[in-house]
């Protein structure tokens, strides 16, 4: 429970870095591109969004970097051979690669070149990608385990070939699903905080260029995603069939075809769904492309290894139904643009306006279904959860876990209200600062501020 605490609260900062640092590329290049003050203005306001949350992110992290060692050691003992690496490799490349730029992207837009300073702000987003595929690599070797051999501690290490372990064979799936899962995160809060804006001044040039580049992202990738989310559940069922038959609440084997169910409670204690509402063999279809092709329940699968049904199952019905309100907002958009009401139609912009925070509750979701689904194991088939765990006592844990929802509810609610603050402010011209300009600093005069600092020998 701590730990899905910590995770779960960390998840939701990468899942809006990444995707606005790629958001914060392209609009300085179209800024340099056209000269447009608009999407300087547009930069200017959403970096300081990016630096709080990217402090945050970077906080919460490290909280979690700790539990490996105080609250999953028998985990990192056994697994350090290979984790650890991966790890590493994640901190010299990504991690190195956003701090060293992180600080010209931030403050030397007045102090640096243009090229400099766009090309800071790519090093930025190409970084915060290659975290992801770090982060990325790690997990999808915990859930689809390749390449690896057991030393005679007991410990696993690498067979021979890195290649095998980096690139596991989900993979390729989770990262893309994940990372365009974070481009939609961040295009949806950006066209809600434009939405909002909207409805207040229908004129506001820099809401209207926010929010028509938010729809066009929303009606491009959202169905990419759905493509990418198939992709990834049919990996899934050929690596852990277990977890999608508790996301399809399948607890019966259909030997003649499958119904998709879409609504129900599921019951483990009688091994069905209760109230199913569902459609008859369309989950062959969509699993096989098959209407007859057989499905095997979890009456397959040992009690002792199946996932938690229940909320595997809610999990991904959240992550499915967000998804398809997505795709339905991105239609909405194309509609209202080919009409000539993008700017107009004030029920587009309050649908947007509710779906601002649908990214995140759908990357939680998401998350929730694949890491619950995959218990009961730590690595998949390998090593069990129960036996990954440090031995600590229950009151100890249930004490920090206190301490850590108090602390931080306090930290992270603050900076979530700021943030919120900024968002709420429509974003305005900001063309006398524009790069190139005097810096004058605090209490100083523009007469003062223009003379050159000499610095003369004691």
């Amino acid at each position: 429970m701590q730990f899905a605490f910590t995770i779960s609260f960390h998840f939701l900062f990468p899942a809006i870095t990444i995707g606005l640092a790629s958001y914060l590329a392209v609009l300085e290049g179209l800024w340099l591109k056209t000269g447009r003050a608009e999407y300087m203005d547009l930069f200017r306001y959403w970096i300081k969004i990016f630096a709080i949350v990217f402090a945050m992110g970077v906080v919460s992290g490290i909280v979690m970097s700790y539990q490996f060692g105080t609250n999953w050691a028998v985990f990192s003992d056994r697994a350090g051979p290979i984790i650890g690496p991966l790890m590493a490799y994640e901190v010299l490349t990504a991690f190195f690669l956003e701090a060293g730029f992180l600080g010209v992207m931030l403050f030397g837009m007045n102090r640096v070149g243009k090229g400099l300073h766009f090309t800071a702000t790519l090093m930025v987003a190409f970084g915060t990608v290659v975290s992801t595929f770090w982060i990325i690599s790690v997990n999808s070797w915990m859930h689809t385990p390749t390449g690896y051999a057991m030393n005679a501690a007991g410990q696993y290490i690498s067979a021979g070939s890195w290649l095998a372990i980096i690139f596991s064979p989900s993979f390729p799936y989770r990262l893309m699903h994940t990372v365009s899962a974070a481009y939609l995160t961040t295009a949806f809060m950006v066209g809600g905080v434009g939405a909002w804006h909207l409805l207040k001044d229908r004129a506001n040039p820099r809401a209207r260029i926010m929010f028509s580049m938010a729809m066009w992202m929303a009606a491009i990738f959202a169905p990419v995603q759905i493509f990418l989310g198939d992709m990834h559940g049919l990996n899934t069922l050929e690596h852990q069939p277990a977890k999608v038959m508790a996301m399809e609440g399948h607890y019966q084997s259909h030997p003649d075809g499958a119904p998709l169910i879409l609504f129900g409670i599921p019951n483990s204690a009688e091994n069905r769904v209760d109230y199913a509402i569902q459609i008859p063999k369309a989950s062959s279809l969509l699993l096989k492309h098959d209407l007859n092709a057989p499905l095997a329940g979890l009456d397959t699968v040992p009690v002792a290894d199946r996932p938690p049904v229940g909320i595997v199952f809610w999990s991904f019905r959240i992550m499915v139904g967000l998804g398809v309100l997505m795709a339905t907002l991105g239609l909405f958009s194309l509609y209202a643009r080919a009409r000539g009401r993008l700017y107009d139609s004030r029920l587009l912009h309050r649908f947007a306006l509710v779906m601002g925070p649908s990214g995140l509750v759908a990357v939680l979701a998401g998350w929730v279904t694949t890491e619950v689904g995959r218990q009961p194991w730590t690595i998949f088939g390998l090593m069990r959860t129960a036996d990954s765990a440090s031995p600590l006592a229950a009151p100890a844990v249930a004490a920090s876990l206190v301490a850590f929802v108090l602390i931080y509810f306090a930290v992270f609610g603050a900076g979530i209200v700021y943030i919120l603050k900024l968002m709420h402010k429509p974003p305005e011209s900001h063309e006398s600062e524009l790069p190139n300009m005097p810096v004058r600093s605090a209490g100083t005069t523009p007469a003062a501020s223009a003379q050159p600092v000499v610095l003369k020998p004691a």
